[in-house]
């Protein structure tokens, strides 16, 4: 090869590379797969909670000694790195601050921007890397003709991560690989069951590293007050009580307390044993509003606006059609961007009803495989469906 870049980013030049080892399976081949290509390849494991590591649910013992035993197989050396503070400071206080507003925010988006991209790759050229890498399922390619850097959808659609990795600007980019962003999840789990890697078979991590796989109310509650106060239907009926706003998130089924509760007159609500959903947040009188029925209008959203919008390019795109993901996992959207009246607002029409659109939640925009950027949802517009055109109209009390 000659030294030019290949789709991934990835040169073939030998260079020294740091790679973030998490004790999973996915950083685990990626490092071997620099190792294989010749690169010089220093692994380093992140430790970015510690408050109550030594509980059962998020301990980073177990993870480490895993890594240190992938860098054993490999055959790279292995730095243990705190970014517990830097976590708590960038991350965590900001995850509080907007679930005590009401919103529910997404600490994985931050975590990559202000720890993993930032935090680890500074210390990571104090090393003398010329790259990092992590086992993120997405790509990095050059465009010659724009002389930019772009953000590309892993190849595995059940595995895309460049959703979490929406806020990376060029400058990161331009440092950063991602191994295995061009395999599918089966085929990395057979590479490291081929090279005997000792986490070959060892179950993904779900959630939140630091609340792991406790129950989400009994953490939050550690730093956040409980206010109860009423959850009401569509027709103001008190239907139960809430533990508090901060502790539910729009779309939620699970832990409302109302499963044997019936809205016997309710038109739209799915029938007397559809299950419930919250549905909005009224935080000025403190009430809580359950809707029965999946498809209910009030979860459905035909647009939403955000803010706090990074864009990849270093500059937004043009106004226009584009398509677009409101959650993780969730398939793109056609829809159409459009500035607001407010600087670094934008809003999204999308063609079809969005389920669910949440504050805090990110708003991530796609052209194709190109992840373009994106931001934080602000407030969702709610519709009704009218009865005569079946067309959606705007609901009087929508945000």
């Amino acid at each position: 090869m000659d030294g030019s870049a290949c789709e991934n980013g990835q040169m073939q030049t030998k260079q020294r590379i740091v790679v973030g080892l998490s004790g999973g399976v996915d950083s685990a081949v990626a490092a071997w797969l620099l190792r294989q290509q010749g690169h010089d390849v220093v692994g380093i494991f992140m430790k970015n909670w510690e408050d109550d590591d030594d509980s059962e649910y998020c301990s980073s013992n177990v993870d480490f000694v895993d890594a240190a035993a992938v860098a054993d197989v490999i055959g790279i050396e292995l730095e243990h790195v705190n970014f517990a503070a830097e976590y708590k400071d960038r991350v965590f206080a900001e995850f509080l601050r907007e679930y005590q507003a009401g919103r529910t925010p997404n600490p994985d988006v931050l975590c990559n921007a202000e720890i993993k991209f930032k935090a680890f790759l500074d210390h990571a050229m104090r090393l003398g890397a010329e790259k990092i890498a992590t086992g993120h399922y997405a790509r990095v390619r050059f465009n010659a003709a724009t002389g930019l850097h772009e953000l590309l959808k892993g190849l595995d659609p059940s595995k895309d991560q460049s959703y979490f990795l929406h806020r990376l600007n060029q400058a990161q980019l331009a440092r950063t690989l991602f191994p295995v962003g061009e395999l599918h999840k089966t085929e990395v789990r057979r590479i490291a069951a081929e090279i005997g890697l000792p986490n070959a078979k060892k179950k993904d991590s779900t959630g939140i590293c630091f609340i792991g796989e406790r129950p989400f109310r009994e953490f939050l509650g550690r730093y956040l007050a409980q206010q109860p106060g009423p959850i009401k239907d569509e027709r103001g009926r008190t239907i139960g009580r809430h533990q508090g706003l901060s502790f539910y998130t729009l779309g939620q089924r699970q832990g409302l307390g109302i499963g044997g509760v019936k809205d016997r007159g309710a038109a739209r609500g799915g029938g007397d044993h559809a299950p419930w959903f919250v549905a909005r947040k009224d935080m000025a009188r403190h009430t809580l509003y359950a809707v029965q029925g999946h498809d209910h209008p009030w979860l459905l959203s035909r647009a939403l606006v955000f803010d706090n919008a990074s864009w990849i390019a270093g500059q937004p795109p043009a106004a226009g059609a584009c398509s677009a993901k409101t959650r993780y996992r969730q398939q793109d959207a056609a829809c159409t961007l459009s500035a607001t009246a407010v600087a670094g607002s934008w809003r999204l029409r999308f063609a079809e009803p969005q389920w669910a659109v949440t504050p805090g939640q990110s708003a991530v925009l796609y052209d194709g495989p190109v992840c373009l950027g994106g931001g934080v949802i602000a407030a969702a517009e709610e519709y009704e469906p009218d009865a005569a055109t079946g067309l959606a109209q705007q609901a009087p009390e929508a945000m």
